[in-house]
């Protein structure tokens, strides 16, 4: 017979009960079933399809069945983090399951927050200790579909399920993957997080380039509100203009160079700065 272990979903019997917990057995190694920890209350010789998880290195069962499972990828809600441990998600039992902090993003600040969701199957460590794993990339080759072009600069939604320095992949909504490249978005979106975004390109594989900055007429108005509130900040002059290199622009803005220029031509346009002897001043009113 095969050993009991966690993740597992097996039928077992009841043998006995105490005042906390119900004895479930398969005939050769028992489970406790927390009665505070589940709704269901057993009868005692009966059978039951249970959910094995484990606590302290001991084997505990739960008739709430989840919906991630050892051979099953599935979204889990996190329901805390834990800088030293990671994350723990939501799977549909009365336990919420680790996601490692090995399994999650380098920088914390790309971590998920409680409330996101991120698409896991479960898997035990060396210990035999249950965790839920994060989705691969992987594991939908060949199962996306296929987004049509009439979808070129329409606004889109989807969960983030994977993301590092050079761009952030996401499931829309419909089933399609979406690139988000680095210099289209100003900050690193976090791993399950629910993003709204627009499509700038359709590729003929039917997955999409999307972009989480405004629309140019859109930008510009927010690039100029940064550069003034910059100016503001740094007593009315910065030594940027438009000439100023690529990199060093998206290293103090994190924009590009052509939306920046956009942004100092509306500002210019507008009488609010001047650009002298490669700096870039404001005008006082």
């Amino acid at each position: 017979m095969k050993k009991l272990a966690a993740g597992q979903i097996v039928t077992l019997d009841v043998v006995s009960e105490d005042e906390s917990s119900f004895i479930l057995s398969n005939g050769d190694e028992q489970v406790f079933y927390n009665k505070k920890r589940n709704k269901k209350n057993l009868a005692f010789d009966q059978s039951y399809e249970v959910f094995l998880y484990q606590e302290k290195k001991q084997l505990y069962a739960t008739t709430d069945l989840p919906s991630a499972r050892t051979d099953v990828f599935d979204w889990a809600v996190v329901t805390k983090v834990q800088l030293d441990l990671g994350v723990f998600v939501d799977i549909g039992t009365c336990v919420s399951i680790l996601v490692s902090s090995d399994d999650l993003p380098v920088f914390t600040t790309a971590w998920p927050e409680v409330g996101d969701e991120l698409y896991v199957i479960l898997d035990l460590d060396k210990k035999g200790r249950l965790l839920a794993k994060p989705v691969a990339e992987s594991d939908f080759e060949g199962t996306w579909d296929h987004a049509p072009e009439s979808l070129l600069d329409k606004d889109i939604e989807g969960r983030v399920f994977r993301t590092d320095r050079e761009g952030a992949v996401l499931i829309t909504e419909e089933g399609y993957r979406g690139f988000i490249h680095r210099t289209e978005r100003k900050e690193e979106p976090r791993l399950g997080q629910w993003i709204n975004g627009r499509v700038i390109a359709v590729k003929e594989d039917g997955t999409l380039n999307i972009s989480l900055r405004p629309r140019k007429k859109e930008a510009r108005q927010t690039d100029a509100a940064i550069i003034l509130q910059y100016l503001v900040d740094h007593n009315g002059e910065m030594p940027f203009n438009d000439k100023t290199d690529p990199e060093m622009i998206y290293q103090v803005f994190q924009i590009s160079k052509s939306a920046f220029k956009r942004a100092l031509g509306k500002l210019m346009k507008e009488k609010k700065i001047e650009q002298i002897d490669g700096k870039t001043r404001l005008l006082k009113e």
